[in-house]
């Protein structure tokens, strides 16, 4: 008989109507991840951010027809996912979904899963990238769930896979035809637009920067070898909120510079797998506006890996190869400051 083998997709969530975007908001802002605060007061704040933020928020998803496509297209990866796990010799495999802010939360996914009775359980992060703020809160999340639900099954996570093979070659292949439309217009810039961290957190040990710029160079790295030239590109990060210090150069400084030089850009959301408020509204409507204004000769946006073939290899292939005898190794946990945050590690604590 195979062995059964729960695969749970991590992603962030997001409302599926208007009405759930407050207490989506206070969900996203409650995380001790996100606010880093004791209680009462991260409770109290995440009250008061989720009702201030509450109209803009709605106006965005308004853009989207009143919600978040996020867990649609999540569905659609776990599909595909499922057609690639399923072959005759392989074990039993079910992909499940989990979201961390909204619907079907952690603990709702989990009742699923135990109901399947798996020999064990793999946890495929969909943020490329590790951070605190998002692959190690949805590992806890899964983790304190576990506890209460009993669920004593063998738990496995897929580790970092910013420089990945296919998941470079995913991106590769993405950004040619933009590169080569671009090129009309003069030498393209890429830019590689990643959701931002406030610098603190990166201070403090967070990796996520780190992987960013790994996935970059490699991808830059192959893109040269494919296109026999230099290519001009920068990494910039988007969706800042408050008045701290964020990860820099902004997206929106980037285009700026854009518009000076006069050159086509071409963005690229590289830490996102998903289509959601901030590619479909931040960099198809707002930025898009804003590179007009700067008459920038070319905008193109390419869209996020989704169910690109090579993607989901990549994520296949992660999870057959997982066994407890022989862990995962990657060189991005070769680093010391990325290894204390390992997500391996994080499960084995």
């Amino acid at each position: 008989m195979p062995k059964k083998v729960a695969v749970v997709l991590l992603n962030l969530g997001g409302p599926d109507c208007l009405a759930a975007v407050r207490p989506f908001l206070f969900n996203l802002f409650y995380d001790p991840a996100i606010l880093r605060l004791p209680q009462p007061f991260r409770w109290l704040l995440a009250q008061t951010i989720s009702r201030l933020r509450t109209k803009k928020a709605q106006s965005i998803y308004q853009k989207m027809g009143g919600s978040s496509p996020l867990l649609a297209n999540t569905q659609a990866q776990a599909h595909a996912l499922q057609q690639m796990l399923t072959t005759p010799s392989s074990a039993d495999y079910q992909v499940f979904i989990a979201m961390r802010y909204w619907h079907p939360f952690t603990f709702e996914t989990m009742q699923k899963v135990q109901a399947f009775k798996p020999d064990e359980v793999v946890l495929m992060p969909l943020y490329p990238h590790f951070s605190t703020t998002t692959t190690a809160s949805s590992l806890k999340e899964w983790q304190k769930e576990a506890q209460k639900l009993s669920l004593h099954v063998p738990t496995y996570t897929v580790c970092c896979y910013a420089t990945d093979p296919d998941f470079i070659q995913a991106h590769v292949q993405a950004i040619l035809p933009f590169y080569h439309q671009a090129k009309v217009y003069g030498q393209p810039r890429l830019l590689f637009s990643a959701h931002s961290l406030p610098q603190k957190v990166i201070d403090a040990g967070d990796p996520y920067q780190w992987h960013i710029e790994q996935s970059v160079i490699k991808i830059i790295k192959t893109l040269k070898e494919a296109l026999w030239e230099t290519v001009d590109y920068e990494i910039c990060y988007q969706s800042r909120v408050g008045p701290i210090k964020w990860l820099a150069p902004t997206t929106q400084q980037a285009l700026t510079q854009a518009g000076n030089d006069g050159v086509p850009v071409v963005i690229i959301p590289i830490s996102f797998v998903s289509e959601h408020s901030e590619t479909l509204v931040e960099l198809d409507i707002d930025y898009q506006q804003y590179a007009q204004s700067l008459q920038i000769p070319y905008y193109g946006r390419v869209p996020a890996l989704a169910c690109q073939s090579a993607f989901i290899e990549s994520m296949a292939r992660h999870i057959q190869t997982l066994n407890q005898d022989s862990p995962p190794a990657c060189s991005e946990c070769l680093d010391p400051k990325v290894r204390k945050n390992c997500p391996r590690m994080i499960l084995e604590s």
